[in-house]
């Protein structure tokens, strides 16, 4: 065996910390700088412009925005519609270098750590009610009997998973949410004979194709279009015809993979873990003989009627981690009742549980740090700078296009898609002014470049995923990068069409 055949790719969290370093190093490299932001205080009906040194206030009104060169409605920051910080135009200025050395590299995990306790808690609860629910035995028999039903349709459990997951990404930013689904959905995949990778590519490539081609997402859609100053319906027609060719693109990919491994196990991406994967999941099988008996029916239904209810309170209540967490603990409280577990049980189960993804809580956690390294850096703002400079002045069509690709790359810099857009679009949108072309296509060009980079993005929840099964990153990206060149043709060719109709 050769020395490069014995080199294997390192761990998720040895990838975040190789990336960590490299961005520390940028900051040495990469100016320091930052536009000033506007931001209102309701309390006193006041724009606040705030700059490295000072704080202004002004009257909240229409008229205070179009001397800024916001053309941005004030109603939009009265109704709370904009409630973060926006950048504003041509207030770009360099800083004073904020290098990251040794001492920010090392403190930036623990300070994403901290930054991160309200997902890693989710997480780390999810953990115990899914070691609750294997405690009674409800999901072997559960999966015997679905795995029953799809003989021979077994592709439908990858369209409904895709699709229903799409859903969600488009209506409301399903994403760190799908770290509960696997560990559940991944035993019915093997069961099916698949691989866990397509469980994963089903999971997570539905929550980005979703959130690619956000509808009526308020966290990427509605607050781009309201800071670039539109309303969130122009543009929509676009976006539904580029999220339904792409789930069908994204399905026939997953589907496509998935058979193939069925038909012949070698072909599969991560054969050479085969015996290890199943064994991480051997509490789980479909061939127990464990019967569906009314009591596991009822600790289904309370299993499921949590993600129910979590999805219900995210989209339509304003909820946020506190709340979905609650919901979780409640659920596992309910289940540990209707089964009768002892207390002793039922608290070594439930930690058990959360030990599991400890390993996964950290990732989150150092993959925040890398952010933290940015924003002490101050670099974020000074590639918003030079992509806006680089994009001035050119023809419409390639200066779509070469947006899109932008906001990939910026994407790794600035991984929240509601930051990227208060930050970028009072910035980008204006260029679109000067080349011809409608705000809400610069709208669409944000949305398509964040999501295509999100399918590969170190920074994201990628990581966390793929580390839930043992799975390498680069095994991920050796899957998925044909698929993401596939979108990310669609997506430059739909924008195109859309500036020239």
């Amino acid at each position: 065996m050769s020395f490069l055949q014995k080199i294997k790719f390192p761990t998720a969290h040895t990838v975040l910390f190789i990336i960590a370093a490299i961005v520390s190093l940028l900051t040495w490299i990469i100016p320091a700088g930052q536009y000033d932001r506007l931001s209102y205080d309701n309390k006193t009906d006041t724009l606040i412009r705030a700059s490295e040194e000072t704080s202004v206030s002004f009257p909240a009104t229409q008229k205070t925005l179009d001397e800024l060169a916001i053309q941005i409605p004030i109603e939009k920051f009265k109704d709370g519609a904009i409630s973060k910080p926006i950048s504003i135009p041509n207030t770009y200025q360099k800083l004073e270098g904020q290098p990251q050395g040794f001492v920010g590299f090392i403190q930036a995990p623990l300070k994403g750590i901290m930054q991160s306790t309200d997902i890693i808690l989710l997480v780390l609860i999810i953990g115990g009610l899914i070691s609750i629910v294997n405690a009674t035995k409800a999901f072997e028999a559960g999966i015997a009997w679905l795995a029953q039903k799809l003989k021979g349709r077994e592709f439908i459990l990858i369209i409904m998973v895709t699709t229903l997951i799409a859903l969600g990404g488009t209506t409301f930013g399903l994403e760190e949410e799908t770290i509960a689904f696997y560990p559940i959905l991944i035993p019915i995949f093997l069961a099916a004979k698949y691989d866990a990778l397509a469980c994963i590519a089903s999971i997570y490539i539905g929550s980005s194709i979703g959130t690619l081609a956000s509808t009526v997402n308020p966290f990427s859609t509605i607050i781009a279009s309201d800071a670039a100053g539109i309303s969130w319906t122009e543009g929509l027609n676009g976006r539904l015809i580029m999220l339904l060719l792409g789930l069908i693109i994204c399905i026939a990919y997953i589907i496509r993979y998935a058979q193939r491994v069925k038909k012949n196990p070698k072909r599969s991406l991560i054969y050479n873990q085969k015996e290890e994967i199943e064994n991480l999941f051997s509490g789980i099988s479909s061939t127990t003989t464990t019967k569906l008996s009314g009591k596991l029916k009822l600790v289904l239904f309370v299993f499921s009627s949590c993600f129910l209810i979590m999805v219900y309170g995210v989209s339509q209540l304003g909820w946020w981690f506190l709340e979905m967490t609650s919901v979780f603990l409640a659920g596992a409280l309910l289940i540990g009742f209707i089964t009768r577990l002892n207390e002793k049980q039922f608290v070594n189960e439930f930690i058990s549980g959360a030990k599991d993804l400890l390993g996964v809580a950290f990732i989150i956690g150092i993959a925040r740090g890398i952010t933290v390294l940015m924003e002490d850096g101050q670099v974020s703002d000074t590639l918003l700078f030079y992509a806006s400079e680089l994009t001035s002045g050119m023809h419409k069509g390639l200066f779509i296009n070469v947006t899109c690709l932008l906001y990939s790359g910026l994407t790794f810099f600035i991984p929240s898609s509601s930051g990227m857009a208060v930050l970028t679009m009072p910035i980008m949108s204006p260029l679109a002014d000067n080349v011809g072309i409608g705000r809400e296509i610069m709208v669409n060009a944000y949305q398509y470049g964040v999501g295509l980079f999100k399918f590969i993005n170190p920074t994201g929840i990628i990581l966390a995923s793929l580390a839930l099964v043992n799975v390498g990153y680069d095994k991920w990206l050796k899957f998925v990068w044909p698929l993401v060149l596939l979108l990310a043709i669609l997506a430059m060719v739909t924008l195109t069409i859309s500036i020239y109709l």
